[in-house]
């Protein structure tokens, strides 16, 4: 165990306390990364000195203005003109309005690209009893370059006294992550990949999320400084490795950001850790009832009610990959989920459609409900503590790669797929994945997940469909009767379409073809051993209750139609 970093951090909101406690009868108006609650006990205290304070949120403004200050029940009509800036993505200060369109209820809501200069929204307002307003949301942001040299608009703090227009406020929370950057940047790591068992950075807040009455969605600083420290890092070690950035193949070790809720003043630690074996246990859940992940040990007794053989790999850390191959006289499926073991309704899919074709006459397949479990215990050590987060720093294996890219000696968790291909001969690998249910950023960084601009927002339940070149007319096949019969699933076209409209409002088109009411990505891809591959998508980072349930009976469903499809498709015919 190596400390590297322990530092606190004195809270923004009390340094602006007690700069301006004695400076009776002036104006403060600040941005920073704080929670409603926190921000207006600021202004009460600097209220009974006599000063008239109004701190707003730096993290979507635009949303806060909304929350705090607007009385959506009032209003008629939105029109908002948003900012634009040369060094983001054009359409990057309408995600940061998300999801207001969710939220006005009947109020008419247009967005426009503003042709003006400024980092403004200008709102206009029309309330129900016919009068109107305009207001001037500033969005106060920063060019910079980030940890790898990128030039980057990021959300910032601010102050303003008096009137004046003001200037950068570096808030606490962005000292956090800067300090936390620069003391992991500077460490001497040596030159061999892994660099480390687990780097755990610990970080408390005094920052509580705020849930939206709208599918999953929450604002949460936590959550975005969690996937800003773990995405920048895994950017340091790319480049330190010589890596392109977004590489999935790095394996610098497991990567742990633990950023925890405190009522004290913000703190880091950072240290390298052994890693763990341990593996956290919970109640029996019926798989068609589960409301929550399943514990690695009952994945592992559902597997044993499968009839058919065992076989396993081993992680890094020494955790069984179990899996069980089931044969017969069809056509085989390979069957996966956990690859990303924060998405986890696909690992409860693979046991439900697995455990019922078992009864099938015939039926041949193999099944590995849990690909990642050195990954999935981190994501329930996280859990513990923030159970909603997405918690993206259990994506990826002990090692810190995505373990679909892994190649050459010692690949540990893969080589599930290697024997599974080898015993099932299989045409067809169904992989389940799962996306964020909720909005995912990166707000010190851009913003915008780098790499995964595409996932930032919930957009209902997809598919992906990989074929090798020969395979076209295969994909197609399989895809239509997938969707067909997933169309017959009561209520997931409409959930689809309520994703899918407030998507398109504040990111534009999908870029996906809608096929049967699910939008769908078909593509040639030949680095699969298995000439067709059928990836599903479900928004499940991180879901409970009924909205659990009807993810893991999705993906179930998804199993059994590619499974049906299969017996009845076209193969190629080979070339002589």
């Amino acid at each position: 165990m190596t400390l590297i970093c322990e530092k606190s951090f004195e809270r923004t909101l009390d340094a602006l306390v007690t700069r301006f406690s004695g400076s009776r009868g002036t104006r403060v108006e600040a941005w920073t990364f704080d929670d409603e609650a926190s921000r207006r006990r600021a202004e009460e205290t600097l209220a009974a000195y006599g000063v008239s304070a109004r701190f707003r949120s730096a993290y979507k403004p635009l949303l806060h203005f909304f929350l705090e200050e607007a009385d959506l029940g009032s209003i008629e009509a939105i029109d908002i003109a948003y900012p634009r800036h040369p060094a983001c993505p054009a359409n990057r200060f309408l995600l940061e309005a998300y999801p207001l369109a969710g939220l006005v209820g009947s109020a008419k809501l247009a967005f426009s690209a503003a042709d003006e200069g400024g980092l403004l929204y200008r709102v206009a307002l029309t309330r129900k009893n016919g009068a109107t307003e305009t207001h001037r949301i500033f969005a106060p942001n920063r060019v910079h370059t980030d940890h790898v040299g990128e030039t980057l608009l990021s959300p910032t703090g601010w102050l303003s006294i008096d009137g004046a227009a003001g200037e950068t406020l570096e808030t606490d929370y962005e000292t956090l992550f800067d300090r936390a950057m620069q003391a992991i940047a500077s460490h001497s790591w040596g030159s061999t990949e892994p660099y480390f068992d687990e780097l755990n950075i610990a970080v408390s807040l005094p920052i509580e999320d705020r849930s939206l009455p709208i599918g999953d969605e929450v604002v949460s600083l936590r959550e975005a400084l969690h996937e800003d420290l773990y995405f920048s890092l895994l950017e340091v070690f790319q480049k330190r490795s010589g890596r392109p950035i977004g590489d999935r193949g790095l394996q610098p070790g497991q990567i742990v950001p633990n950023v925890r809720y405190a009522d004290a003043a913000p703190s880091l630690r950072i240290e390298t850790l052994p890693l763990s074996a341990t593996e956290l246990t919970a109640e029996y859940q019926p798989l068609a009832a589960a409301i929550s992940p399943l514990a690695a040990e009952q994945v592992r007794t559902e597997l044993l009610t499968i009839e058919g053989v065992s076989f396993e790999a081993r992680s890094r850390a020494g955790r069984a990959v179990a899996a069980r191959y089931h044969t017969g006289g069809d056509r085989a499926l390979i069957i996966s989920g956990g690859q990303h073991a924060n998405e986890t309704t696909g690992i409860v899919g693979a046991l439900r459609a697995a455990q019922q074709l078992a009864g099938q006459p015939g039926a041949h397949f193999s099944v590995s409900p849990l690909e990642n479990p050195d990954g999935y215990q981190v994501h329930w050590r996280l859990r513990a503590d923030n159970p909603g987060h997405m918690h993206h720093a259990s994506r990826y294996t002990a090692l810190g790669d995505d373990l679909e890219y892994r190649s050459g000696e010692g690949l540990f968790e893969k080589a599930i797929r290697i024997e599974a291909e080898r015993l099932t001969g299989a045409k067809l690998h169904v992989n389940l994945h799962g996306y964020p249910a909720h909005e995912w950023t990166r707000p010190l960084s851009g913003y915008v997940p780098r790499n995964f601009a595409m996932w930032t927002l919930p957009k209902g339940f997809f598919l992906i469909m990989r074929h090798h070149a020969g395979w076209v007319e295969a994909g197609e096949y399989l895809i239509d009767a997938v969707s067909r019969r997933l169309a017959a699933v009561p209520g997931l076209v409409d959930y689809n379409n309520a994703q899918i409209r407030l998507f398109e409002t504040h990111a534009g088109d999908t870029g996906f073809k809608v096929i049967n009411g699910f939008p769908c990505m078909i593509s040639v891809d030949d680095r699969h051993t298995v000439p067709l591959t059928l990836i599903t998508e479900y928004p499940d980072e991180t879901i409970y209750g009924q909205a659990f349930i009807d993810g893991h009976t999705a993906q179930m469903e998804t199993v059994l139609a590619a499974y049906e499809a299969l017996q009845h498709m076209a193969f190629p015919q080979p070339i002589s």
